[in-house]
């Protein structure tokens, strides 16, 4: 069973995983919209229709990702507030 430590350190884990997600996902979209779509348009465990409105549309791609990196990078920030590094 995990001890109150180990569950304190698992949602801001959860949350910066999360982080890296939509960070990664968004430059992709952001430089390679195209090919990134592509990708998860078929065949993708219910993707599909989440890529949608982006098929043939590669500037509203774009405009989706720069809100996901921003989204991203606003969340690891918050992840700083409270958070202690420990050295072991």
């Amino acid at each position: 069973m995990a001890d109150t430590a180990t569950k304190g350190t698992m949602t801001p884990r959860i949350a910066e995983m999360a982080a890296i997600f939509m960070i990664g996902d968004g430059l992709l979209g952001l430089t390679q919209p195209e090919r990134h779509i592509a990708l998860w348009q078929d065949g993708a465990l219910g993707a599909e229709h989440t890529v949608r409105p982006f098929v043939g549309r590669p500037g509203r791609r774009r405009l989706y990702a720069i809100v996901q990196i921003a989204a991203g990078l606003a969340l690891a920030a918050r992840q700083r507030q409270g958070t202690t590094v420990v050295n072991r």
